[in-house]
C-alpha cells in the first residue's frame, strides 16, 4: 500500500477519492484499486485565498508496481510505503483462567469500567460489573422525567447509570493522549454500532442518541462472552487485609469476596470517595476547573470558522477551543466540552445541586452551539485537604441551587449584564436551553471572585477571535463543576495498582487518570491487561 499525506481537496469537490489519489500519484484511475481513508480533518484557514480544504491521509493500494510509483515521486515528502499495521491490543479469546474461583469486580460502568470488563471478558476472566445506577434505557426515561420537572433520582442520572457521564454528552471522542489502544477503543464502537467514520475523522463523536446504543451493545458483548452486569449494585464499603483488597460490601449488606477490583467510580462519586479516604487510602487533591455554560446561535460559530460558505451541507457545523491567561495573575481560562448543535443539560446528582454540561445528538441539528467557560483552581485555592476541592464543588452548587430558585432549575445572566454589574435582563440571544428552566440571577453570588475576575477578562479576549462570542445578550448558565475529578486515587510508581492496597485498580476520570470518554475507555483497559500480565 502506499501512504499519501497531507492530501488537500476542496471542500466542494466532488471527484471520487480513487481518481483524486490516481491524480496525486500520476497514475490512470484504473491503476488504483482501493483507498482507505486514515485521517480526514478540516482546514479552513484559507491561505491566500483558498478554499475551506478537507485535508486527507490516505492507503492507496494500486495494482501496477509500488516501487516504481515510489520511485518517480521520490522528491515528495507526502508520498511513501504505509507503515505496517498494529497488532490489536486485545487479549486472545480465553487466554487467560483462574482456579481459585475468584472473579475480577469491576466497579463503574462508564468508560473505563466498561473497557476493562470488555478486556476481561474477552480473555475468559467472566468479570462482574456492579453499576450504582441504572441500565441505560431505564436511565433515559429517569432523566428525560427530571427534566420535565420531575424528582431527581439520586440513582438514575446524567452522571450514574450504564456508560457514565459521557453517554449524556457530545460523545466526543478526540484525545491528547497518543496511544495504540485508542484504535482498538474505536473500533470496539464500530462494532457496537457506532459510525464508521470514527475511525478517521480529526474530531469524531458519536452524539448521545446513537451512543446509547452502542453502551447497550457493548454491555451485550460482555454478557456474550461470560461477565455479568448488576446495576443499582452501589459499593458501599471495602474490606482490606494485610494491605489488599479481600471483599465488597454492596449496598450496605451483601459482601462479595474478591482480590482484585477495577475502580471506575466517575468524578462524581463523592460518598465513594469519603468512604475510601475513610480506610486510609493514598489520595491527593490534584488541579481542575470551575465556570459556566455559554451559549450562541450555531450560525454565528459557522460565520466565524467558514465566512461566507457557513452552512453550506458539505461542511461539518464548527466547533471552537479559546484559551485565555490573565495578564496580572496568570491564572487560566479556556472554553471546554464544545458542543455544536446542542443543549446545556441539567447534569446533577444530589439534591439541592445545580450542575451544567453540554450535550449534541449526532447531527447537531439543534441550530445552538454551548461550551463550558472555565477558570483553573488549585489546591492554592481550595486547601490541601484531600476532599478540599470536592467541598468548593458542593459549596458552588448549593449557591446555584439557591439562585435557581430551588426547584432544578438554573440562575442564567447575560454576558452584558456579567460584565457591566447588574442582572436580570432577558434579552437573550438565543433562549437558554437548560431543562427544567432557568432564572435570571447574578452569577458572581455562586462563583468565587477569582473566577468571575478572570471569566471578565477572558470574554473580551475571546470576543476577539469569534466576533460576537461577548455579545451582551448571549447567555451564561451557572454552574459548571465537573470538568473533572477534584482529587487523585494514587497509583504505585509504574503500575496501573493503588499505592497503598494490592488488586484495586483506580482506573478513568474518577481515580484522576483521564480526561474524557476515550482516555478513560484506554486507562480501563491498559489496566485490565495490567492484571492479566501479573496472572
Amino acid at each position: 500500500m502506499i501512504r499519501i499525506r497531507n492530501m488537500q481537496v476542496p471542500f466542494y469537490e466532488e471527484t471520487d477519492l480513487k481518481e483524486l489519489a490516481a491524480r496525486r500519484l500520476k497514475l490512470p484511475p484504473q491503476a488504483v484499486s482501493g483507498v482507505v481513508i486514515l485521517r480526514q480533518a478540516v482546514d479552513a484557514r484559507r491561505y491566500h485565498g483558498a478554499p475551506i480544504q478537507f485535508v486527507y491521509m490516505l492507503d492507496v493500494c494500486v495494482n501496477v508496481s509500488e516501487k516504481r510509483v515510489l520511485n518517480a515521486l521520490r522528491r515528495d515528502r507526502n508520498v511513501g510505503l504505509s507503515d505496517e499495521p498494529l497488532p490489536s491490543a486485545w487479549p486472545d479469546r480465553g487466554a487467560c483462567s483462574r482456579t481459585d474461583g475468584k472473579r475480577p469486580i469491576v466497579v463503574g460502568f462508564g468508560p473505563a469500567g466498561m473497557f476493562a470488563a470488555l478486556t476481561l471478558a474477552r480473555a475468559g476472566l467472566q468479570p462482574l460489573v456492579l453499576e450504582r445506577g441504572r441500565d441505560v434505557d431505564s436511565r433515559q426515561r429517569d432523566i428525560a422525567r427530571f427534566w420535565q420537572g420531575g424528582a431527581l433520582d439520586v440513582r438514575s442520572n446524567v452522571q450514574f447509570g450504564e456508560g457514565g457521564a459521557g453517554t449524556f454528552s457530545d460523545g466526543k471522542l478526540t484525545t491528547r493522549i497518543s496511544d495504540p489502544h485508542t484504535r482498538d477503543v474505536l473500533e470496539a464502537f464500530v462494532r457496537a454500532g457506532a459510525p464508521a467514520e470514527i475511525r478517521f475523522l480529526q474530531k469524531p463523536h458519536i452524539g448521545t442518541d446513537l451512543l446509547r446504543g452502542v453502551v447497550r451493545n457493548i454491555r451485550k458483548e460482555i454478557l456474550r462472552l461470560g461477565g455479568e452486569v448488576r446495576f443499582e449494585h452501589q459499593v458501599t464499603d471495602f474490606e482490606f487485609e494485610h494491605g489488599a483488597v479481600r471483599a465488597v460490601i454492596v449496598n450496605g449488606e451483601d459482601r462479595l469476596e474478591t482480590d482484585t477490583v477495577f475502580l471506575g467510580i466517575g468524578h462524581s462519586a463523592r460518598d465513594t470517595y469519603r468512604m475510601l479516604l475513610s480506610h486510609g487510602l493514598s489520595m491527593e487533591a490534584k488541579p481542575f476547573a470551575m465556570g459556566v455554560r455559554i451559549e450562541h446561535p450555531q450560525e454565528m460559530i459557522d460565520r466565524a470558522q467558514y465566512g461566507d460558505d457557513a452552512g453550506d451541507p458539505r461542511l461539518p457545523v464548527a466547533d471552537y477551543a479559546l484559551t485565555y491567561k490573565d495578564p496580572v495573575t496568570g491564572r487560566g481560562a479556556y472554553s471546554f466540552c464544545m458542543c455544536p448543535g446542542g443543549q446545556v443539560v441539567a447534569a446533577t446528582s444530589e439534591a439541592g445541586h445545580v450542575c451544567t454540561n453540554g450535550m449534541s445528538n449526532y447531527h447537531r441539528d439543534s441550530g445552538i452551539a454551548n461550551s463550558a467557560l472555565l477558570v483553573q483552581v488549585g489546591p492554592d485555592d481550595f486547601g490541601r485537604e484531600v476532599l478540599a476541592g470536592m467541598a468548593l464543588q458542593d459549596e458552588l452548587e448549593s449557591l446555584a441551587f439557591e439562585l435557581g430558585g430551588k426547584n432544578y432549575c438554573a440562575p442564567v445572566q447575560t454576558v452584558g449584564d456579567f460584565l457591566t454589574g447588574r442582572f436580570g435582563s432577558e434579552q437573550f440571544l438565543t433562549a437558554p436551553t437548560y431543562r427544567p428552566g432557568v432564572r435570571p440571577a447574578d452569577l458572581h453570588r455562586c462563583l468565587p471572585a477569582f473566577m468571575t475576575k478572570t471569566l471578565e477578562g477572558a470574554l473580551p479576549w475571546f470576543d476577539r477571535k469569534i466576533p460576537g462570542f461577548a455579545d451582551a445578550g448571549a447567555v451564561m448558565t451557572g454552574v459548571e463543576a465537573r470538568s473533572s475529578a477534584p482529587c487523585r486515587i494514587r497509583r504505585s510508581r509504574g503500575t496501573m495498582v493503588s499505592e497503598s492496597a494490592a488488586g484495586l485498580y483506580p482506573i478513568g476520570e474518577g481515580a484522576g487518570y483521564a480526561g474524557g470518554i476515550m482516555s478513560a475507555a484506554v486507562d480501563g483497559m491498559k489496566a485490565a491487561l495490567h492484571f492479566m500480565k501479573k496472572i
